[in-house]
């Protein structure tokens, strides 16, 4: 029996699941640092389920980095991939690259209400497009948009590669800081998990502190616990957030909703939510009240991101079947 397959392949985890009757199943994740190749690791995968390469037909990558070309590159680690010698190698009838916050994208169209917090109240505006946002590694951006077939489409980017945007006297010290470190500061800098331990950093350096810690779970944990550093660094952190995304609202005119994802926000979720993102995410002069009512959501969902990988790979068959002589 032929099988489909979708994969989630960031800069650190790459998860891979069958997809099977518009379900994932088997899913599992692998550290992309301990496979050569993204072949390879496909391999790992079946093998694990006592399968074989060649019982692949359909495979739907969701990849981290620009997706275009014969030749890709992954952001974040140390993978490529070539269309032809990959699809060769895996006997594969159908391969379908897609930038991993597509695909995060699209597996907002599967949420379940249990799977999100509501962050920001309001009324998401039919017809309109969504956005999709999300620190983790790096910082993801993609825009969802409804369209008059039941289907789905998605306006991919690399959104987090945009300047960071200064707001205040004291961001404005941290980014002279930052610029003196980085030369060029975007907002991935600071809104991913390496940016925190960053953020911490340029805030100790600033304020002639000594660095007590030094990963992004030890900052989080500190702040919960009161230690003023730390909480600063999560409440600027969250404040970047809101005046990244809210550029973003007002750039793409995303008033169907906001989905923060990602693997950082999280594990500081009860914080997050009484955080200045909020204010930081409205704060936007005489547009102001454009963004006020604009819901906004922290996702919690497993496996949104081959959710929407698999949701790619249905439209892509159903369409090649709707007319098959394309």
């Amino acid at each position: 029996m032929k099988l489909a397959l979708v994969g989630d392949i960031g800069g650190t985890n790459a998860r891979f699941a069958l997809w099977n009757n518009g379900q994932i199943k088997s899913v599992k994740t692998l550290a992309a640092a301990d496979f050569a190749s993204p072949e390879l690791a496909i391999g790992h995968y079946l093998s694990s389920l006592g399968l074989a390469p060649d019982t692949l037909s359909n495979l739907c990558l969701g990849c981290a980095g620009p997706v275009s070309g014969e030749n890709f590159r992954f952001t974040n680690n140390h993978w490529t991939l070539n269309r032809t010698a990959f699809r060769q190698a895996l006997e594969l009838d159908n391969l379908l690259l897609i930038n991993d916050f597509t695909a995060m994208a699209l597996g907002m169209t599967r949420l379940r209400e249990s799977e999100r917090i509501q962050i920001c109240p309001g009324a998401a505006e039919s017809g309109s497009p969504s956005l999709v946002i999300g620190p983790g590694t790096g910082l993801g951006v993609s825009t969802l948009l409804p369209d008059d077939k039941d289907q789905w489409r998605v306006l991919s980017g690399e959104g987090g590669h945009v300047d960071l945007p200064i707001g205040s006297l004291r961001e404005a010290a941290l980014w002279q800081q930052l610029f003196g470190e980085l030369g060029h500061v975007r907002a991935e800098d600071i809104l991913s998990g390496s940016g925190l331990t960053r953020l911490y950093r340029s805030i100790c350096a600033l304020d002639k502190h000594v660095p007590q810690l030094s990963t992004p779970a030890e900052i989080s944990a500190a702040a919960l616990a009161g230690d003023p550093v730390a909480e600063e660094v999560l409440s600027l952190f969250c404040i970047w957030l809101g005046r990244v995304t809210g550029n973003n609202v007002l750039t793409m005119g995303t008033r169907g909703g906001v989905y923060i994802v990602g693997g950082v926000i999280p594990r500081f979720a009860t914080f997050f939510q009484s955080s200045g993102f909020a204010d930081s995410l409205c704060s936007k002069g005489s547009m102001s009240h454009y963004l006020k009512g604009v819901p906004v959501w922290l996702v919690t969902a497993e496996y949104p991101g081959l959710e929407g990988a698999g949701v790619a790979l249905q439209q892509m068959l159903e369409s090649a079947s709707n007319f098959p002589g394309r």
